[in-house]
């Protein structure tokens, strides 16, 4: 139970908002990463993310291995070739108070174990409101250039990239023969707003300024430009980037942050020009200030400050923790905030059903930026802020294109409360609140046609089936002609109801076709997720599918368990999935619209088994403890160690203990690890196996 009155106080409110949010964090990343159409501000996401955060540390043992706090970005875009990344590109971790920048310092002196007289060096430059960009230079010459995509995989925009005047194509002799510069790719405000004044000016000569192509803001302007098919489209764009650090490289050419930042700027990549080193803290912090308060006169949009460790060693023994490295902080600027009038209070209904109340403005300027949208996430928050149409509200914005509602000038106004829906807007059937969410969902699944559309819409996504093709647009019309209503009539489309669709279309028909055939024997990690099942994620489905071996064998096990105890409690003990994820799975299988949707459609498909890749390291899948005292790493730093190499760490000794490592003074747990001849190394042996691994 938490002891915090503002957190979930049980298990199951807390694993019910987890889960809640897990979802409405997947649905965000993908708007902003790979759609480049953000929905929320800067400040709105980050809330969601710190909200889950603050409910894994007071519940732990909930935290699931496809925790948002996991994730980086998104899958890329299917138009460009992946490619993936030699080290992944991860996020960082944010801070927005001075008093958590300086616990960022106080944890590195405790992971280190740093005496508290020992400097801790930092770098801070601003942090720059663009795509992220990776140049690979093999031979000192530029071969390849990636967006970050999901950090692990990203777009291939090489040919792009070589219209950047700010990018090198070679870097001179003394560069290492294989290097990976890491930046961003950015459009300065005044090139952004001649850009869009451009296209405008195109639509209104061929007649159309309705439907002209106008950018929301300089990131989404960049990372539509750089994404381009046609890097002719690139070049013709006012591209600029900006170095800040680097990934693979044969060689490192210096022993700190500050002495390769220094490197790069001599190899001709520009630096922030507010880069720089600092002794301490408070002198990093005091240059925090000076950027945020030069923000608005800069030709660029920034978000933050960005804080690293100096010392490369010292990165290198912090290591990562989840999507994020232990030794780099991004200290973000509060939100830009305004008044304007609620006009309506809309509600839109999603692919699980979900009613998102949508709060409709008058426009109004925000940063440079003109907003008429901005979230209200659930009834819950509309009770808080006590909204109605017609009252005046303060909003606030970071960057992005819809703002949130923080506080409610006319809540001390006499009238009514303004009253949640209790049915559907799309099909009228009963809007309901299950027990312990936040969330209301209606109950109309796939006779719905906002669940029906949106259920097919992610059952072919990038990352679901990827059925390239198959977009969203495609989906609608096909479900509004009646060719679409479940899954499976994807697999039964014919070139009969499709060569009509388009003039000269049977080149179209064929490819899109062919798209759906090369689909029928389809992964199933990607099958499972793209199914749609309330809280089975990507990661989720994997760890089924580690357990059971086939999506069929999945289906049996959780169609045993509505009234089967030990079935139920098979799916509960895979790794990762509590009594949420296995009730969710039931309750699938439970209905018959499901279980027929099912059906037909493994009868079109035949996911293949799962195949399980096999780590390197011996100690992965295993138990591990330690104990004693550690005397060249801390316990911090030894069980990051043992998590990298895909070991479990435990407090103490049990039956399922694989390998303790007894440090100085060992005590009773040595002794019965022994007795119950569980394997035994010191300190020296753990670092022998960390060694091997590689």
């Amino acid at each position: 139970m938490a002891t915090d009155p503002a957190l979930p106080q049980t298990d199951e409110e807390a694993a019910a908002e987890l889960a809640r949010l897990a979802a409405e964090i997947a649905h965000h990343n993908r708007a902003y990463h790979t759609d480049d159409a953000p929905e929320i501000s800067d400040a709105a996401y980050d809330a969601l993310v710190r909200r889950n955060l603050a409910i894994e540390a007071a519940f732990p043992q909930l935290a699931h291995s496809d925790s948002p706090s996991a994730q980086v970005g998104a899958a890329p875009a299917t138009h460009l070739a992946k490619v993936a990344h030699a080290r992944p590109m991860l996020s960082l971790d944010n801070a927005f108070s001075d008093e958590e920048v300086a616990e960022f310092v106080q944890r590195i002196r405790r992971f280190l174990s740093l005496a508290e007289d020992e400097a801790v060096a930092l770098t801070a430059e601003p942090k720059i409101d663009g795509l992220s960009c990776s140049l690979r230079y093999e031979d000192r010459r530029l071969v390849r250039a990636l967006t970050r995509g999901d950090g692990t995989t990203g777009e291939d925009v090489t040919a792009n990239v070589a219209t950047i005047a700010d990018i090198p194509q070679a870097l001179p002799a003394d560069a290492p023969e294989i290097f990976e510069v890491r930046g961003e790719v950015y459009m300065e405000k005044q090139a952004f707003a001649e850009l869009n004044a451009r296209l405008l000016a195109q639509a209104e000569a061929a007649g159309d300024a309705a439907k002209a192509r106008r950018f929301a803001n300089p990131r989404n302007a960049a990372a539509g430009s750089l994404r381009q098919k046609d890097a002719g489209v690139t070049a013709q764009r006012p591209l600029r980037f900006l170095a800040h650090g680097w990934g693979e490289t044969s060689d490192l050419p210096g022993a700190t942050q500050a002495e390769i930042v220094a490197k790069l700027r001599a190899w001709g990549f520009p630096i922030a020009e507010a880069f720089a080193r600092f002794d301490d803290a408070q002198a990093a912090l005091d240059r925090y200030r000076a950027i945020e308060a030069e923000r608005a006169d800069l030709p660029f949009d920034i978000d933050g400050v960005v804080y690293k460790i100096d010392r490369l060693d010292w990165q290198a023994r912090l290591g990562f923790v989840g999507r994020a490295p232990r030794w780099a902080l991004a200290h973000k600027f509060p939100a830009e905030r305004a008044q304007t009038t609620l006009n309506a209070i809309d509600i839109q209904v999603g692919r699980t059903g979900k009613l998102t109340p949508v709060a409709r403005l008058e426009p109004v300027t925000v940063g440079g930026v003109v907003v008429t949208n901005a979230t209200l996430h659930n009834a819950d928050e509309i009770a808080r802020l006590g909204v109605n149409p017609g009252d005046r509200v303060v909003i606030q914005r970071a960057g992005d294109v819809i703002p949130q509602i923080v506080e409610n000038l006319s809540r001390d106004d006499a009238r009514a409360p303004w009253r949640f829906p209790t049915h559907c807007p799309e099909c009228g059937s009963d809007a309901v609140r299950e027990e312990g969410e936040v969330d209301i969902r209606c109950s109309g699944g796939l006779v719905c046609p906002a669940q029906r559309t949106e259920r097919l819409k992610h059952f072919a996504s990038r990352g679901a089936l990827d059925i390239e093709g198959l977009g969203a647009q495609q989906i609608e019309d096909f479900v509004t002609d009646g060719l679409l209503h479940t899954p499976a009539d994807i697999f039964r489309l014919t070139q009969a109801q499709l060569l009509p669709r388009k003039k000269d279309g049977k080149v179209w028909a064929a490819n899109l076709l062919r798209s759906i055939e090369a689909k029928r024997a389809p992964d199933p990690v990607r099958f499972l997720f793209g199914l749609g099942i309330r809280h089975v994620g990507s990661i989720t489905a994997r760890e089924l599918l580690k357990a059971f071996g086939t999506v069929q064998a999945i289906a049996q096990v959780a169609t045993r368990a509505h009234d089967d105890e030990a079935a139920r409690a098979e799916i509960e003990a895979v790794e990762g999935i509590g009594p949420i994820v296995t009730q969710a799975l039931i309750a699938f299988f439970a209905e018959a619209h499901n279980r027929e949707a099912w059906d037909d459609l493994l009868s079109e498909v035949a996911p293949e088994p799962f195949v399980q890749v096999q780590r390197t390291s011996e100690v992965s899948g295993k138990t591990v403890v330690f104990t004693g005292t550690l005397e060249t790493l801390s316990r911090d730093e030894a069980k990051a160690q043992a998590e990298a190499l895909g070991a479990r760490v435990s407090g103490s000794v049990s039956a399922k203990t694989d390998l303790l490592v007894a440090g100085a003074a060992a005590g009773s747990k040595r002794k019965k690890a022994e007795e119950a001849g569980v394997r035994v190394v010191d300190e020296a042996g753990w670092l022998a196996i960390v060694a091997a691994a590689g």
